[in-house]
């Protein structure tokens, strides 16, 4: 059974929904606020996953190909859709469902909505399930268990609408498992591994119906697939996610349809974004018997997405949408973290910080001794600064119900180090902080810095849900034995609660007695009336989630990496270390950061937040106050930002505490960005004692302030600064905010800092002593050693305050002595440790940790062990998570352990196992035929060949392939080696050579070739006319009269357009498209036309054919004939533009990446250019001014160029706000370079210099190529499958044509009477 679990399962849900029955209770509504628990409790509070699934659910299988169906799925009730009720289901291979059967899959799975028939279209796309690519399951359901866990998902979706009283009585649950995409078969390209997973679940009962779109994490591996029309043209059009109702009555009116992706990045957000507060969750109200116009999405988190309910086609090609679907964001593709949108959104307010606004500086020059060794001139020993109040970000309170917290930049990757060490150059002595402070500049502002504008109060409160996960703590410090997590308190509290904003339910209330594992083992659990918090214990501190003994000295441990510019130097380093040692009991922090690069570390010296973070954290607290830990614990964020003057070098600072170690040790990540100013060899840094007010609020710490520092060397003295903001970010108890007893200001005063770099060690360090205390200064009086740090207690001892001056010592936990010396207590050796049965105590200082013996393992309790468990063999009870049997293979190592290996003819990590082609390894000979079979191959030696396949010998009469047996061979395997019997391919004698008469298959249109294979003039026949060049035939006493599939076009301007084989005519009505006199110009059976131009001069019209691999034209006069004109050297050409002037024409070739020029009939050929391009498409000329354009829409860094004609000048017009630029044209009218873009769906243009660029429109759907004529655009569209008409100055989208044949467009051209910059030539 396939079994993704959403959570803990419902073992003792009995009841059923039948019909009158009550409500079930799953489908109890559920309060508001409480939903946010749910989704973490019911996901594990991180992402999607699906609904089991799997034969062994009772699912039926879709039969593996192509373009497969179901059959009429009877429904056991009739489910609504829209405003109707369907009985019966069709489940489609292309990621589809409707109520009706499909048609085929060409006249829907490349199109976009609305659909001609009802759909539900969780991932619409071209997919293959055959050759066992993938698997696809379907069934109804009306378990309890899976019912309860759909409506949980409902409501979290939407919990504050009519769905919270929604209970379904049934589920339909269909499931796309490891499904590929459509390739075309090919001998030189490998087929692709990646593969998607997502299911869609349809729940209702008698009125409503409600759909669920479930994509797990890594679960979409393709986004789009390549339609099987595109040949050779590289293209990929976004899979279709949404409804649609299709046609709604006999006139065939298009009905409404919701969408939810536009593009390729929509696609890639589907698992990472959601509209229902879970990533890859996606809700929507897709039914009703009463009014609904049309689908409904949830809107948690308000994910806007497009919606349009359409009627007459003038309504269609006129709208636009107003919202942008939340989809084309650019997520990223890495990890995401989504544990902090699931908040109360009722309980939060927003925070906005101001911009900085512009500065200005200035300063005296210093003398040439120091101007030859420092970065810029430094200021005069007091520098002029900005206005502070005009640029601190200040937190400012915004209306919403919204939080827009701070964040860091990016993660840093670090690596994970196991144990602690102590580095042994850090000193921990005071003889470290006694250096001189004599001489050093002063900064006479710093007491007097005023952070918030108007009255210096803290921020208003800004309130953040508390998370629901639970901190594990590693073993803690020797402390007196109590019951683990048993202490728990109850609190009175008289809380008026307004109903609108929370609705109290006690039954669901998060409490202590089962969270209690979530406070440090040093702390108690206290129940609030709206949930729990934790408190430590005397003689400890903390939050009370992370709690360590007063007194005793820390470590931390870190990586640190950096990406900086000193001075004008870069210097990078990654996961550099950082250790950190506290006495707490006097305020002191020692930093030490290690092997970073010298340029930089001389750089940061005068960045002491660096380590002067940790001695927030733990500074010594003056009655009253609370050092940083006490309030943020082990889990923060802190942001920081520093600006130097005179310089204005800016430079951010990230630093992140991830949790206590299992020794208590704070793991923390730091990340530098930005530039710094350069400081030379030898200079030394100085940094006066300084004070800081820090402003709380809850979830915030903020602080803003200017430091002075000073380079000295020798006789040379010179002050620099630099202002910093600093935001810390944690997570605070809600429920225990009223007592929430912290100053709202407090100052930290730092008595001593020191900086220094030790060259031979290639050791930064710096040390800081620090106080926290009140903000309107000391007391002059005396003040107790415990309070200042001048006490005599040992660095392990805590400082008991007495009467006056005196005070006492008292060993913290874990040692022992009269306080002025303590010494650590073995535990395991006396016998004071809690180890169990089975385990092991190991002494370290001022703890000890309990390990366990072999074949034991420890308890919750950290303390205790108990027998491992024999494992089952994983292999035999199906715990393993190999690939299937017939793939792969478990290997059982013993206990629990086992690993998979892939069967032989297949690859991939035994999990996923996929089909090796051994026909793309070349595993067969050359000259053998090679067949893949899924894990197997064959091979067989070609005609003219002896032998296994594996080697083939030629026959003693072999010869080399000539040329018409060369191009054969190409067009079968372009084909697919079965080419349509009207699909053209050479027909060579015994020799090899090209046999006179060549055919379209058997359609009956044949010619006469030379020996060379060119078409000899004249010869075409009809069907049922023996051809003129059978030897046994007298030739033709009459010229062939003009062939019945090409017609002359008539008078006046009309566009062309490529359509697969044929040339179409739309002729124009002013610039309106006269639609019932379209028809087609030119029928070229076998060929693919692409790119398309006219010479108007000689009234030609030229394309290219990347069936054929040629570039071809023909005369608009009757009873002319096609011409090849360049049939060498091309591998895909696609774009061409033609200029009448100079009598030269251009191609683009997206296989070779070249684009070349030569004279109108072939001569004169050569490469403009072949270098820096990937996929070059649309090319366009203005043969006025001599310039030529073509797009690259290379998708990693798309773009426009422009050259001269002849290549000169080769230059990028356009490289920004791109995605994929199909269609390109020069307007003439207008002067303009405009694009199509089928990435951002939008239609642009600009001036040949590229300034004036302007959005014409920007809702096209897939757009190919485009050409202007008038006031009006003209554009091929693959979604449409027709030709689009826009207006140029409203934008609007004014008509289309959709052929009666509905296959890809490709090129257009417009055809004028005249010729631009030329006397008129009149077309007949």
């Amino acid at each position: 059974m396939h079994f993704f679990q959403l959570g803990p399962e419902k073992k003792s849900l009995k009841a059923t929904a039948a019909e009158g029955s009550p409500t079930p209770p799953w489908a109890l509504p559920v309060p508001a606020p409480l939903l946010l628990a749910l989704r973490c409790l019911l996901l594990g509070g991180a992402a999607a996953a699906l609904l089991p699934y799997g034969a062994s659910r009772g699912d039926r299988r879709l039969p593996d190909g192509d373009d497969e169906s179901s059959g009429a799925v009877r429904l056991r009730r009739p489910l609504p859709f829209y405003e109707k009720r369907f009985g019966q289901l069709f489940i489609g291979t292309n990621g589809i469902i409707s109520t009706q059967d499909f048609p085929r899959e060409t006249q829907y799975v490349d199109d976009d909505f609305p659909t001609d028939f009802p759909a539900i279209a969780p991932f619409l796309s071209d997919i293959d399930t055959s050759g066992g690519k993938g698997t696809i399951y379907y069934r109804e359901d009306d378990s309890p268990e899976v019912l309860g866990q759909v409506t949980h998902l409902i409501h979290a979706g939407f919990p504050s609408t009519a769905a919270a009283a929604f209970a379904p009585t049934h589920a339909f649950i269909t499931t796309w498992e490891n499904v590929a995409a459509y390739e075309e078969v090919s001998r030189s390209l490998e087929p692709s591994k990646k593969v998607n997973t997502f299911q869609a679940v349809l729940a209702y009962d008698d009125s409503d119906t409600y759909a669920l779109f479930l994509y797990p994490p890594d679960g979409l591996q393709f986004f789009g697939t390549r339609p099987k029309e595109s040949y050779n043209v590289q293209l990929e059009l976004p899979a279709r996610v949404g409804f649609s109702r299709g046609e709604t009555d006999y006139l065939k009116r298009e009905g409404p349809y919701y969408s939810v992706t536009s593009n390729e990045q929509s696609v890639k957000n589907l698992y990472q974004t959601s509209n229902s507060g879970i990533p890859g969750v996606w809700a929507f109200h897709i039914g009703s018997t009463s009014q609904l116009d049309n689908v409904m999405p949830a809107k948690v988190g308000e994910k806007p997405s497009e919606e349009r309910s359409l009627g007459t086609l003038a309504s269609t090609l006129s709208s636009s949408p107003t919202e942008q679907n939340v989809l084309d964001a650019d997520y990223p593709d890495e990890i995401i973290d989504y544990a902090e949108p699931f908040y109360d959104e009722n309980e939060d307010d927003d925070i906005v910080y101001l911009p900085m606004g512009p500065t200005q500086h200035s300063g005296a020059s210093l003398d040439l001794e120091l101007e030859s060794t420092l970065p810029y001139p430094a200021s005069s020993p007091h520098p002029s600064y900005p206005d502070v109040k005009s640029v601190l970000p200040y937190p400012v309170m915004k209306e919403g119900p919204s939080l827009a917290s701070p964040s860091s930049e990016d993660d840093v990757e670090s690596s994970q180090e196991t144990g602690v060490r102590t580095p042994p150059s850090l000193e921990t002595s005071d003889s470290l902080l006694e250096l001189t402070t004599e001489g050093l500049p002063e900064n006479p502002e710093k007491d007097h810095i005023q952070p918030y504008p108007d009255s210096g109060a803290a921020p208003s409160e800004m309130d953040i849900y508390p998370e629901h996960e639970v901190i594990l703590q590693g073993y803690p410090e020797n402390a007196p034995p109590f019951n683990r997590g048993r202490q728990v308190v109850g609190v009175d509290e008289d809380v008026s609660f307004n109903p609108d904003v929370f609705t109290y339910n006690p039954s669901s209330k998060e409490t202590c007695e089962w969270n209690h594992s979530q406070c440090s083992q040093h702390a108690f659990c206290t129940d609030y009336a709206t949930g729990f918090c934790c408190h430590c214990l005397p003689k400890f501190y903390g939050n009370g989630r992370h709690c360590l003994p007063e007194g005793a000295v820390h470590r931390l441990n870190g990586k640190v990496s950096g990406n900086l510019l000193v001075g004008q130097t870069p210097v990078r380093f990654s996961a550099v270390d950082l250790h950190a040692y506290i006495v707490a009991n006097d305020g002191r922090a020692y930093t030490a950061i290690s092997h970073i690069p010298q340029l930089a570390a001389r750089a940061l010296m005068p960045l002491t937040p660096i380590g002067g973070l940790f001695g927030w954290l733990f500074a010594l607290e003056k009655p009253g106050y609370e050092n940083g830990f006490s309030i943020t614990g082990a889990k923060f964020t802190h942001n920081l930002k520093v600006t130097f003057y005179p310089g204005q070098e800016t430079v951010q600072i990230t630093q992140t505490a991830d949790d206590l170690g299992p020794e208590n040790h704070l793991s923390i990540k730091t990340h530098i960005q930005g530039q710094v100013p350069f400081i030379p060899e030898n200079f030394t840094v100085h940094i006066a004692p300084y004070k800081e007010l820090y402003h709380y609020s809850h979830s915030a710490v903020t602080s803003t302030a200017h430091r002075q520092y000073s380079l000295t060397l020798g006789r040379i003295n010179r002050t620099f600064a630099y202002q910093l903001h600093q935001n810390i970010t944690y997570q605070d108890c809600a429920p225990a905010r009223q007592r929430w007893a912290v100053p709202a200001v407090q100052q930290l005063s730092v008595d001593r800092v020191f900086a220094l770099y030790s060259d031979g060690e290639r050791v930064l360090r710096y040390a800081i002593a620090n106080q926290i205390g009140s903000s309107e200064g000391d007391d002059p009086g005396p003040v107790n050693p415990c309070y200042d740090g001048t006490h005599a207690c040992d660095t392990t001892a805590r400082c008991q305050p007495g009467a006056g001056l005196a005070y006492t010592c008292e060993c913290t936990a874990g040692y022992r002595g009269d306080g002025r010396d303590c010494v650590d207590v073995d535990e395991c050796a006396e016998s004071f440790h809690r180890c169990g049965h089975g385990s092991v105590c190991i002494n370290s200082p001022g703890s000890y940790r309990c390990e366990c013996l072999s074949g034991y393992q420890l308890v919750v309790d950290r303390h205790s062990c108990v027998p491992i468990p024999p494992p089952s063999n994983p292999c035999e009870d199906g715990r393993h998570t190999c690939a299937s049997t017939d793939r792969a293979r478990c290997v059982h190592h013993g206990g629990g352990s086992f690993s998979c290996v892939c069967l032989a003819g297949y690859t991939g990590n035994g999990h996923n196992c996929s089909d090796v082609d051994e026909c793309a390894e070349g595993r067969c000979h050359q000259a053998a035929t090679c067949s893949n079979t899924p894990g197997s191959f064959s091979c067989r030696c070609e005609p003219g060949y002896h032998g296994d396949g594996i080697q083939c010998t030629p026959e003693p009469t072999q010869r080399p392939q000539t040329m018409c047996e060369r191009w054969r061979q190409s067009l079968l395997e372009h084909y697919g080696g079965s080419p349509r019997e009207d699909q053209y391919v050479p027909h060579c004698d015994a020799l090899g050579n090209f046999h006179p008469l060549q055919c379209h298959g058997n359609s009956g249109h044949c010619w006469c070739v030379d020996e060379s294979g060119r078409e000899v003039q004249g010869t075409r026949s009809e069907p049922g006319v023996p051809p003129p060049c059978l030897p046994s035939l007298a030739p033709p006493t009459v010229r062939p009269s003009p062939r019945p599939d090409v017609t002359p076009p008539a008078t006046g301007t009309f566009l062309l357009y490529a359509q697969g084989q044929q040339i179409g005519y739309l002729p124009l009505n002013g610039t309106r498209l006269q639609k019932e006199a379209a028809k087609t110009l030119l029928s070229l059976h076998g060929s693919i036309v692409v790119g398309l131009d006219y010479d108007c001069r000689e009234e030609m019209v030229y394309w290219t054919d990347v069936a054929g691999r040629t570039v071809n034209r023909a005369s608009l006069e009757p009873g002319a004939e096609p011409e090849t004109i360049i049939n060498s050297g091309l591998m895909s050409p696609e774009g061409l533009a033609v200029d009448h002037f100079r009598r030269t024409m251009f191609w683009t070739d997206s296989g070779l990446d070249k684009i070349e020029r030569a004279r109108l009939d072939g001569s004169e050929r050569r490469v403009l250019f072949d270098a820096d391009l990937v996929n070059p498409r649309a090319i366009a000329v203005d043969a006025v001014r001599g310039n030529l354009y073509w797009t690259d829409w290379n998708r990693e860094a798309p773009k426009i160029e422009t050259s001269t004609v002849d290549g000169a000048n080769r230059r990028i017009l356009v490289n920004k706000d791109i995605g994929l630029p199909n269609g390109l044209t020069f307007d003439p009218f207008s002067k303009l370079i405009c694009w199509a873009d089928a990435g951002t769906k939008k239609l642009e243009c600009t001036l040949p210099d590229g300034t004036g660029r302007r959005v014409v429109q920007n809702n096209l759907n897939y757009p190919f190529s485009i050409v202007s004529y008038a006031n009006h655009f003209y554009h091929t569209d693959w979604r449409r499958d027709g030709v689009i008409a826009v207006n140029k100055d409203s934008g609007l989208l004014t008509d289309e044509y959709l052929p009666e044949q509905r296959s890809h467009l490709y090129g257009i051209t417009a055809v004028y009477p005249y010729c631009p910059g030329g006397k008129v030539h009149l077309v007949y």
